[in-house]
């Protein structure tokens, strides 16, 4: 059974709200194994039996859960290794975090940004604010907290598409309890 973590968008905020119980039962409707929770957030671990492809695996997901939960639901899928991978990595200096109002943040995608997506994001950056591509992920680290930026969040979606954001600390935090890391 393949092990993924499922970073969910948009759950648990405004009128779209699911218990963690529900999610994991959900989940398990769909035939997915070992099914948790972390924090009430949208992020649900779990084994896939099927042994499908990650992008069908995906699809799969959302039209569950649209179904179950009556309103569209954004899926990002990552493997434990690639979890692992992200949480490994330092986009950013000691210095400079100790320097930023803000926590370091990583910004999952569906696929890997192209050329002109990154470059038009980076543009979007504050001059304290530092951003960092890697993979299917913006790196970024906000010189304030979230709810003070001055980047406008709408612009890096349309350039970029969907995502979800999590604290570096939280895929971290997943990354040492469920992927071995």
């Amino acid at each position: 059974m393949e092990p993924y973590v499922a970073f969910l968008r948009g759950i648990n905020l405004g009128n779209r709200r699911v218990k963690s119980p529900e999610l994991v039962s959900h989940f398990e409707a769909m035939g997915l194994g070992e099914v948790a929770t972390f924090r009430a957030s949208g992020n649900v671990i779990f084994a896939d039996p099927s042994g499908d492809p990650e992008a069908r695996l995906r699809q799969r997901v959302e039209a569950e859960l649209e179904a179950r939960l009556g309103y569209d639901v954004t899926v990002f899928l990552r493997g434990f290794e690639e979890v692992a991978e992200i949480a490994a990595r330092e986009p950013f200096d000691a210095a400079a975090i100790a320097r930023s109002k803000g926590k370091p943040q990583v910004l999952l995608l569906a696929t890997p940004p192209a050329a002109a997506a990154r470059k038009t994001v980076l543009a979007l950056a504050g001059p304290d604010d530092e951003m960092s591509f890697a993979g299917r992920e913006l790196h970024w680290l906000p010189s304030t907290g979230l709810s003070e930026t001055e980047v406008d969040m709408k612009a890096i979606d349309r350039a970029l598409g969907r995502g979800t954001m999590r604290t570096a600390g939280t895929i971290e935090q997943i990354a040492a309890k469920y992927c071995g890391s």
